[in-house]
């Protein structure tokens, strides 16, 4: 029995991947380019706005591409306590 009629759905590639904006995921893309811009526009300092997004996003790229759902381990890490204690 190889499979079952009416049982087969097809899955778009688009629902299994995570959303990558320049390869870092799209919420911590926006929290970054936000912090970035509040500091070189709100503060007037450029310099140290382009500096502050360059390192978050290559941060940002490096951990998506170990680990593309790593935001999301990091929330729930985050949320629970530890019951072991060490």
């Amino acid at each position: 029995m190889s499979q079952l009629e009416g049982y087969e759905v097809p899955l778009h590639r688009s629902l299994t991947e995570p959303i990558l904006l320049g390869g870092a995921p799209r919420t911590v893309a926006i929290a970054n380019g936000t912090l970035a811009a509040a500091i070189g526009i709100g503060l007037q300092l450029w310099l140290a706005g382009l500096v502050v997004w360059l390192l978050g996003h290559v941060a940002a790229v490096y951990a998506a591409k170990r680990d593309p759902q790593f935001m999301t381990v990091l929330t729930r890490h985050l949320k629970h306590k530890a019951f072991l204690a060490c």
